[in-house]
Parts: structure tokens; C-alpha cells; sequence
């Protein structure tokens, strides 16, 4: 665990002395006060007008489904492209710059290499998540409203944002092309979101409940209505677990061939 905690600081380090950190700080800062401003105002309008919601949902009279959840959807769709821009220099950069090899050699095993820099990269998202969470946090000064739910969506956004970090992180040790590990990490992050849409293919059977259950959407979804599960949990850790073992093979199959 010594090793990962040195290569966890060190990673974390270079995330926030990096300029892209900030630049992409800066670009989800500027999208979501121009998104939540507005939702928040087209809300307002509606609570303000009776004749408008005789029309309207119960879903959008309710602030956590009218504006913190688009507000968390706009974050995750961010999430899709900003993790694959901080992951891809995590081990592609390494080898790129020939620091790989002295990684490697170094008295530090490949499990501590992994996940010293998927917790780094962790840690970096949750920074980011934490800055998107003020714009709720805000809100509560003029509106009053349950908070857990909101808090348990954020942490299902978290959770996915794991995943992203897990498999980008397999992505980057793939190759040592920056550019090349930000497409596939681009890619892994769509494809996985495709698996849910899979199920509507069929009309019942096995295969629907099969594709149902590895659906990231479907165990989302829980999360987002404001409510833990135990299989939705599962289902993220054991993705996390995969793609993070797969990236400690290639590491350590890296250091056998040296």
C-alpha cells in the first residue's frame, strides 16, 4: 500500500498543477452556471404562475426532477469526454515520455501502480463533482426541499464517473498515444450507455433480463429516484474491479516483457 499512496500524491499532484485541470474547472463551471440558471429560472417561472401548472407534472413542479437532475445529467455527459482528457496521460504519457520502463522497474508492484493512479483520478472527479454540487447547495438557500435525494443522485453520478475513471485508466495502458487512448476511453464511455438500449431489441426472454441487468442506465436509475440498492452497488463495484484488474494485467505484462 506504500507504493500506491506514493504514486496516489504524486498523480494527484500533477492533476492540480496541470492547466487542463483548470481549464476543463473552468469549462464545466461556465456550461453548468449558464444550464442551471436557466432551468432554475424556467422553474421559477412555473412555481410562480398557478394556470401554467394545472398543465404541468408532478415531476416538474418537484425542483429535484425540474432542475438538479438535468443539472446531474449535463454533468455526466461532461464527465463522458472530461475524464478520458485527465486519464489519458496516466500510463500513455508515461510511456510516451520513457518514464514507463523506470515505473516498472521500480520496487513498487503493478496493483500499487494501477491503483495509486485510479485513486488519484478519483480523487481529481470528486473535486470536480463537489464544485458541481454548490449550484444545489446554493439553491437551498431560497427554496426549501428534501436534500438526500439529491445527494444520493450526485453519488450515482460519482459512482459512474468510477467507471469512466476505470475504464480509461485500461484505455491508457493500451497504448502509448495520448490522442489514441483519449478516442478509446471516448468510445468505452458511449458503448457502455448503447448495453441498456440493447434490452428494447427484445420483447421478453432471457436475453432482455440479461441486457436489463448489465444496463449502467438501469442501475443508475435507482440512484437517481433517490434511492440505494444493493445490486446497483454491486453492479458498479464489479465493473470498477474489472477494468481496473484488466489494467493491472497489461501493467504487469508490460513488466514481464522487460
Amino acid at each position: 500500500m506504500k507504493g500506491s499512496v506514493v504514486i496516489y500524491k504524486k498523480e494527484l499532484s500533477g492533476f492540480f498543477q496541470s492547466p487542463l485541470f483548470y481549464f476543463i474547472s473552468f469549462l464545466m463551471t461556465a456550461l453548468m452556471s449558464v444550464m442551471f440558471s436557466m432551468t432554475l429560472e424556467k422553474f421559477s417561472f412555473l412555481a410562480a404562475n398557478p394556470m401554467l401548472q394545472m398543465g404541468a407534472s408532478g415531476q416538474q413542479q418537484n425542483i429535484h426532477y425540474a432542475v438538479f437532475l438535468p443539472h446531474l445529467s449535463m454533468i455526466n455527459l461532461m464527465l463522458i469526454f472530461l475524464v478520458p482528457a485527465l486519464s489519458m496521460r496516466l500510463l500513455a504519457e508515461e510511456k510516451k515520455l520513457r518514464t514507463y520502463d523506470l515505473l516498472l522497474t521500480s520496487p513498487i508492484t503493478s496493483t500499487d501502480i494501477v491503483l495509486g493512479k485510479f485513486l488519484a483520478l478519483l480523487t481529481t472527479l470528486l473535486a470536480l463533482i463537489g464544485v458541481a454540487m454548490i449550484y444545489p447547495l446554493a439553491t437551498r438557500g431560497i427554496a426549501a426541499f428534501p436534500w438526500s435525494p439529491t445527494v444520493i443522485a450526485a453519488f450515482g453520478i460519482f459512482l459512474v464517473s468510477a467507471v469512466y475513471a476505470a475504464m480509461n485508466l485500461f484505455a491508457s495502458s493500451l497504448t502509448d498515444n495520448g490522442l489514441i487512448a483519449f478516442v478509446v476511453s471516448v468510445i468505452l464511455n458511449l458503448s457502455i450507455w448503447f448495453v441498456g438500449a440493447l434490452s428494447e431489441s427484445f420483447d421478453g426472454g432471457i436475453l432482455k433480463k440479461v441486457f436489463e441487468h448489465i444496463s449502467l442506465n438501469t442501475h443508475l436509475s435507482g440512484l437517481i429516484e433517490g434511492t440505494l440498492r444493493t445490486n446497483g452497488l454491486i453492479f458498479f463495484g464489479s465493473l470498477i474491479f474489472l477494468f481496473c484488474f484488466l489494467a493491472e494485467r497489461v501493467v504487469e505484462s508490460a513488466r514481464w516483457r522487460d
